[in-house]
């Protein structure tokens, strides 16, 4: 397991803005890296595509999200990798899923809700995005529908918890980082019909109060994540390039944090910066 000081979170760099109703910052490790910047962006997406099929999107689809070829996904795997194993009262914690060396499969999450573009609600049924959201209810909760329609969409998306109102939690008591987390569960639950089995703490902070908090309110592990996408490129916690079974970082953010990118946009470049790897897109829930 993780050792909370360790945590993503607690760690030095800061990335860009976490947007509107949520704190301005999440965090990576020391020696994270970022390649540089190009200064091209991919065209705008034009209005129309055949539907994807059943297993994917269609040819077309890759081309009017600005891929030049398709993403590749992974399968379900046929035996679930072994996982940290918690304290009793406690979760584990999650940074990168433990799969085969050879196993080149990444997974994305999306985390605090502050951005609803229709656009990208678009792009990801097309493209069959299977996305986990951690979604802050401060953040998320002025169109609830918006998140609902992503977890609909056929792609297999999940919706999970990111605290009621984004806080470090490590600056916080146990009874008030529970209700924080508990606060969440109840609100997703009520809105979505679910209680969600994964969560994770703002910036990446936590400690063993918030573990035992996660416990109790029916949290199966505690997620965090090794890569960072920017508005162009990756942030590494450690390395200059993905390894097999990260957790990719990235937010619902507009062109206000952006600097004038779309989401459509830095979530096409995060495609490209993983078929450039070589990597397929797993869904998290399927591992864990």
């Amino acid at each position: 397991m993780v050792a909370g000081s360790l945590a993503a979170g607690a760690l030095a760099l800061s990335l860009t803005g976490c947007g509107d109703g949520a704190a301005p910052t999440e965090r990576l490790g020391p020696k994270a890296k970022a390649t540089q910047e190009p200064s091209a962006a991919p065209a705008s997406p034009s209005a129309s595509a055949s539907a994807p099929s059943a297993g994917g999107a269609s040819d077309e689809a890759y081309r009017k999200w600005g891929l030049t070829a398709p993403v590749a996904y992974a399968p379900k795997p046929a035996q679930k990798p072994q996982l940290p194993k918690a304290d009793p009262g406690k979760v584990p914690v999650i940074d990168r899923i433990p799969v085969a060396p050879e196993d080149k499969v990444v997974f994305l999450t999306f985390d605090d809700g502050a951005e609803k573009d229709p656009e990208f609600l678009r792009m990801a049924a097309d493209l069959q995005l299977p996305i986990s959201m951690f979604l802050t209810d401060s953040a998320a909760s002025s169109d609830y529908g918006h998140f609902e329609k992503l977890r609909d969409n056929g792609s297999a998306s999940t919706i999970n918890n990111h605290t009621l109102t984004h806080p470090n939690l490590r600056t916080l008591p146990f009874a008030a980082q529970k209700h924080e987390i508990c606060g969440q569960q109840d609100r997703l639950e009520k809105r979505f019909g679910r209680r969600p089995p994964l969560f994770r703490p703002p910036f990446g902070n936590y400690n063993d109060d918030t573990l035992r908090a996660a416990s109790e309110c029916g949290v199966s592990s505690l997620v965090l994540w090794r890569v960072s996408m920017q508005i162009n490129n990756f942030q590494y916690a450690e390395g200059s390039a993905l390894k097999p079974g990260d957790i990719i970082l990235a937010h619902f953010r507009g062109p206000a944090e952006l600097k004038g990118a779309t989401e459509t946009q830095m979530t096409a470049r995060m495609l490209q910066r993983i078929q450039e790897q070589g990597y397929r897109i797993g869904r998290l829930e399927d591992y864990l």
